[in-house]
């Protein structure tokens, strides 16, 4: 009776809050949800009231026993990034309040929850860590290698003086040998500073561009490694310079055939990600390229700086691959972002079709 009198003098004020507000009896059955709920939740009032908040929650034990203990102790208690699964398979995290509703006449109590979802807040402070993570790396190797570049020039050209002036062929060969690891540390530099020239952009099919990447990685792939494809022929053209986007997504996938080594499973997906946001800018549409190998992982101790020039977890790696592609992607204003579990890695990379 308390529960039924709650609802109705506050049911308008829940109603139009924007925040997911569910209300529970003392056995955790679902007595009324809001519109805001409902989108959280992707199912209607109508179809949840009277059940189990299971049904809605699931595969949350610890979850579930902390609301129980909510309705016998009376203590309200609120959890900050938690991970909840919802009945149509997603998980998302969010921040959960839990009030007891007082009722003096009932060892148990009815509670009120107030669920925050997070993931999008998250997802653009992990992104805008990127982008300024790329920018400080890019502007830190130039002035580095600005400071390396002048003595090796110098160094260069002392030992091709010095070459000239030796009647010793013999002697040639050390000289020889400075001037060679001078151009290599120059070319190297080069590497670790990406393409220096702005991309040409025009209208293009991205699956053109993942066509080339799919039959460049095939002829290098080991027998044993299986590429395949899975694309959305619906996405609209897209304006960007093809070249830069097939070096940035052929590293991706060699890096996933590194991965994976002699044997193992890459897919290469596109889609189209609506309502966006990439650094400051919103997007209404934007292509989403999954590029997913079945590896054992990366690493977590190199898990938050793969994108830094140099950082590898293969031993024959060059640790640039990534830190390019981030740059050809970004100027582009699109993004790289990386999820990484065992046997699952997902390199997503995000290109807007529409100006913010």
């Amino acid at each position: 009776m308390i529960l039924s009198k709650y609802i109705d003098k506050h049911a308008h004020l829940i109603d139009s809050l924007n925040t997911a507000v569910l209300v529970l009896d003392r056995n955790l059955h679902l007595q009324h949800i809001n519109p805001a709920g409902e989108m959280l939740f992707a199912t209607s009032a109508r179809l949840m009231l009277n059940q189990p908040v299971e049904r809605l929650i699931l595969d949350s034990p610890n979850f579930i026993s902390a609301l129980q203990r909510s309705t016998k102790n009376r203590h309200p208690y609120t959890e900050h990034e938690i991970h909840i699964k919802l009945h149509n398979t997603q998980t998302i995290t969010v921040n959960c309040t839990v009030t007891p509703l007082e009722d003096p006449d009932n060892p148990a109590t009815d509670l009120l929850l107030e669920i925050t979802q997070l993931d999008r807040q998250l997802r653009i402070a992990r992104e805008e860590s990127l982008l300024t993570q790329n920018h400080t790396v890019r502007m830190l190797l130039r002035g580095m290698a600005h400071e390396i570049k002048n003595p090796l020039g110098g160094l260069r050209g002392a030992a091709q003086l010095l070459e000239r002036e030796l009647n010793d062929d013999s002697l040639k060969e050390y000289t020889q040998v400075i001037i060679d690891e001078a151009d290599r540390l120059k070319n190297l530099l080069n590497r670790m500073l990406g393409p220096n020239t702005p991309p040409r952009k025009q209208e293009i099919n991205i699956h053109t561009v993942l066509e080339r990447v799919f039959t460049l990685a095939k002829a290098e792939a080991p027998a044993g490694v299986e590429i395949s494809r899975d694309y959305d022929p619906s996405i609209p053209e897209l304006h960007a310079d093809a070249e830069q986007l097939i070096q940035a997504m052929l590293n991706i996938v060699r890096n996933a055939m590194q991965a994976v080594g002699e044997e193992g499973h890459i897919t290469i997906r596109s889609r189209t990600q609506r309502q966006i946001t990439l650094g400051q800018h919103r997007h209404r549409l934007a292509v989403r390229i999954d590029i997913i190998d079945d590896g054992p992982g990366i690493p977590a101790a190199i898990g938050e700086t793969i994108f830094y020039p140099m950082v590898t977890g293969h031993p024959e790696g060059t640790g640039l691959g990534l830190p390019i592609a981030q740059s050809l992607i970004n100027q582009h204003g699109g993004l790289i972002e990386c999820n990484s579990q065992p046997q699952h890695t997902v390199f997503t990379t995000y290109l807007p079709l529409e100006s913010s």
